[in-house]
């Protein structure tokens, strides 16, 4: 008895040990580390992060680039400090003497007289140019006499603004060789070597307004309120802005209006009216301060409303501070005080020379301002930096006479 309990105990230990090595054999398989890393973690890196790349940003490409539209092209709108950089130190002798007679207005008057001043003034801070004197004329019939006063100063350098002295500054400049002229917006067949004639491609700068007016306009019908038929700059902006507005349009509708003066806010602030109540949404105003009552008019009836010669943010707007400036989209800038800058230090420097000076959007003289207040959205700002780079390149053409701003193949001076 006691050698079969003894036996039986063995036997089950034996069968013990058995089942203890089949359980380490089972543990073993199920335990095979290799695939439970390889296959778990496999889903997780290609589904978890695919939704975010394409859902959340997808919205953002067409409303993050507004707030980039208020900056103006980088280098379209060089400044006089960095022009004056490019001067290397020049310095005006001692004794140097600068004046200027302005157009009907004054040198504030947020038109080229203003930015003729500020030229003068950069040029006077820039090259240490101690005498400056500038006459403001009241009319037409001062002109001659204005001119005559300011060369009894005996200046280095003369500045006259505006096309309508054009015939006083040629037969003083005449009369005076040892003062050099310099002549805004003044052309003539030949200049004697001491005048300069300052002219601009206004209709370049129309086009750019015309771009921007059809990029701006949901009615489809725009308009300009300009100056003087007779003053062919004038011209020039009329006739690029409606090559501009059908580059972008082709079936646009441009409202144009000529005035008699161009010190006429009020009439300028009329014929804006009338043209919004035809049914135009943008007004470009081409007439000093009748074209600036025009676009003061349009930002009045929440239209869009474009400047023109300089930023009129700063002037017409007084910075931001007078209503309606969220109205003004942009201005069609003539750099004057570039020009006037550049042939003082000419003048300085003993490289004047007579003849025609032409600024373009190639050069910087033409170019548009800052969109400032004004919610322009980023395609139409995409497409007046496309036509200021067209211009600026060449790709582009207005179409229009540099010379009388009559379109081209319509019996203008460049046929």
């Amino acid at each position: 008895m006691r050698k079969k309990l003894i036996a039986l105990l063995a036997l089950l230990f034996c069968l013990a040990l058995v089942a203890a090595g089949c359980g380490n054999d089972d543990d073993d398989d199920g335990a095979a580390p290799a695939p439970a890393p390889t296959e778990a973690p496999a889903p997780e890196p290609t589904e978890a992060p695919a939704p975010e790349p394409t859902e959340a940003p997808a919205p953002e490409p067409t409303e993050a680039p507004e707030p980039e539209a208020p900056m103006a092209p980088s280098g379209a709108l060089i400044s006089l400090e960095e022009e004056c950089e490019a001067w290397g130190g020049l310095q005006a002798p001692d004794g140097f003497r600068a004046n200027m007679v302005t157009d009907i207005g004054k040198v504030d008057d947020g038109t080229f007289n203003q930015f003729a001043y500020e030229g003068l003034v950069g040029a006077a801070e820039c090259f240490g140019i101690e005498d400056i004197s500038v006459i403001e004329t009241a009319s037409e019939a001062d002109y001659d006499a204005n001119l005559s006063t300011s060369a009894s100063e005996n200046p280095d350098v003369l500045i006259t603004v505006g096309f309508l002295l054009g015939t006083d500054t040629m037969a003083a400049a005449s009369e005076n060789a040892n003062i050099n002229y310099i002549g805004i917006d003044q052309w003539h067949p030949e200049y004697p070597s001491n005048y300069v004639g300052v002219l601009f491609n206004e209709h370049e700068g129309g086009f750019i307004a015309g771009a921007l007016a059809a990029s701006l306009s949901q009615s489809g019908v725009v308009g300009v309120v300009a100056g003087r038929e007779d003053v062919p700059p004038v011209v020039k902006f009329v006739n690029g802005y409606e090559a501009g507005a059908k580059y972008i349009n082709p079936d646009i509708q441009v409202l144009s209006v000529y005035n008699e003066s161009f010190t006429d806010p009020a009439k300028g602030a009329s014929d804006a009216q009338q043209f919004i109540g035809d049914g135009a949404d943008v007004i470009f105003g081409a007439g000093g301060p009748t074209g600036s009552g025009g676009i003061k008019a349009a930002a009045e009836a929440g239209a869009w409303g474009i400047g023109v010669d300089q930023d009129e943010y700063y002037t017409t707007f007084n910075g931001g501070t007078a209503p309606g400036s969220e109205y003004l989209a942009s201005s069609a800038i003539k750099r004057v005080d570039l020009s006037v800058f550049r042939n003082i230090a000419t003048t300085i420097q003993g490289t004047f020379a007579g003849g025609p000076f032409v600024l373009t959007a190639e050069n910087l003289g033409i170019t548009y301002a800052p969109f400032h207040d004004a919610a322009v959205s980023a395609e139409a700002a995409a497409n007046v930096e496309m036509v200021r780079a067209g211009l600026a390149g060449g790709t582009i053409d207005t179409g229009v006479c540099g010379i009388d701003g009559l379109f081209i193949g319509e019996g203008s001076l460049c046929d």
